[in-house]
């Protein structure tokens, strides 16, 4: 695909999906049906719940809506939380509407015998909103699914300001990567400074180098990444032209990798990995730089970084993510992150959540019994 497809995305798409989030789009749910998860889609002319059935060992089931639910009006879609009531008759309105899309939900939930349904709550008015909506208990998560704070930063800027508002660190790294000689592309369609596609061996290339990455990072780090299987159906299940493997080489080798998503107006760093090797040549920061030049000329005017944890809403991070934190900060560091509310779950099977709760103390009991 060339970059007028890619620009289509980017720009058209957002026409009839304004503030969608990706998590709750066709696409997340086609990719979650080929890891082996069940999807549903609940959309009416004032709700859109966009679902993934996750199973557990001993308690079964439970419904997941990714960053969502999300309600409409007059046919624009929003995240429940960005409703404005202009007077108490469209109060009134929007609430049946929300109403009648939450007891849809929850019917759902009963029909497939799923135990709870775990909901990503943006702020309190929202976690208000449904609680006047449904009589089922509402209670906080024991964790959260995804990022309670999350880094995006504006790009509509020009590239000259956008590199004066980075760190001085930051945009020094970025020039020494470059000055280095480290090189970076990406597929499966035309990259910068490139006139010849990259061929689907070359993107096979990129596919391998990014997973032989991710599971050196992961030791390096510690941490635990998904399995190969995982990412690869992600690949292979998202359209070409969102998706896009960015790697950096330096003196022929693939040293850095990135997952890059494109949608409506955002571009997000999906997941990325580093080689143990080469770091003082600074890859990731040129890597990421070039993205954010792609993604302003595809059109993009948001870069998703993805998140970041921040302590007592100063920008130094905690201990655990202070240095993927701090790096992304970098970019930006007079943004603010966006901050959300967390995962609430919304108890369908009491008995079954019991033993869900208990089972999770158990576990984290154990975890700290192996410190």
């Amino acid at each position: 695909m060339g970059k007028a497809h890619l620009n289509f995305y980017c720009l058209d798409m957002n026409k009839n999906n304004q503030n969608k989030e990706f998590l709750q789009s066709s696409e997340w749910r086609n990719f979650q049906t080929t890891v082996g998860r069940k999807t549903f889609h609940l959309k009416n002319e004032g709700f859109s719940a966009s679902i993934v059935e996750h199973v557990l060992l001993i308690v079964g089931k439970y419904f997941y809506c990714p960053r969502g639910p999300i309600t409409s009006l007059k046919g624009e879609e929003f995240p429940i939380s960005n409703f404005q009531f202009p007077n108490k008759s469209q109060n009134s309105i929007s609430n049946d509407l929300i109403k009648s899309g939450m007891r849809e939900l929850v019917g759902l939930a009963k029909k497939e015998n799923a135990g709870w349904i775990r909901i990503d709550v943006e702020n309190i008015q929202t976690l208000d909103l449904i609680k006047e909506n449904i009589t089922e208990k509402i209670v906080k998560a024991p964790h959260d699914m995804q990022p309670k704070e999350v880094f995006v930063i504006d790009i509509s800027k020009s590239a000259d300001q956008l590199l004066l508002e980075m760190k001085p660190k930051t945009r020094y790294n970025i020039k020494l990567a470059e000055k280095k000689g480290v090189v970076t592309s990406f597929a499966p369609s035309l990259s910068s400074g490139h006139s010849s596609l990259v061929t689907g061996e070359e993107k096979n290339k990129y596919i391998e180098a990014f997973l032989r990455l991710t599971k050196e990072m992961a030791a390096r780090q510690g941490i635990t990444a998904h399995d190969e299987k995982y990412y690869r159906r992600m690949i292979e299940s998202l359209p070409e032209e969102m998706l896009q493997i960015y790697v950096a080489e330096f003196e022929g080798k693939i040293i850095a990798a990135n997952l890059m998503l494109f949608y409506e107006e955002t571009a997000t760093y999906l997941h990325g990995a580093s080689s143990n090797v080469s770091r003082n040549v600074m890859a990731p920061f040129l890597l990421q730089w070039q993205a954010i030049l792609d993604a302003k000329e595809k059109g993009c005017v948001k870069y998703d970084f993805g998140g970041v944890k921040i302590t007592d809403n100063h920008q130094q991070a905690t201990n655990n993510w202070e240095g993927i934190t701090n790096f992304k900060l970098g970019f930006s560091p007079n943004t603010k992150p966006i901050e959300f509310l967390g995962s609430y779950d919304i108890i369908i099977n009491p008995r079954k959540y019991a033993v869900y709760r208990g089972l999770q103390r158990a576990k984290a009991f154990a975890a700290r019994f192996r410190k």
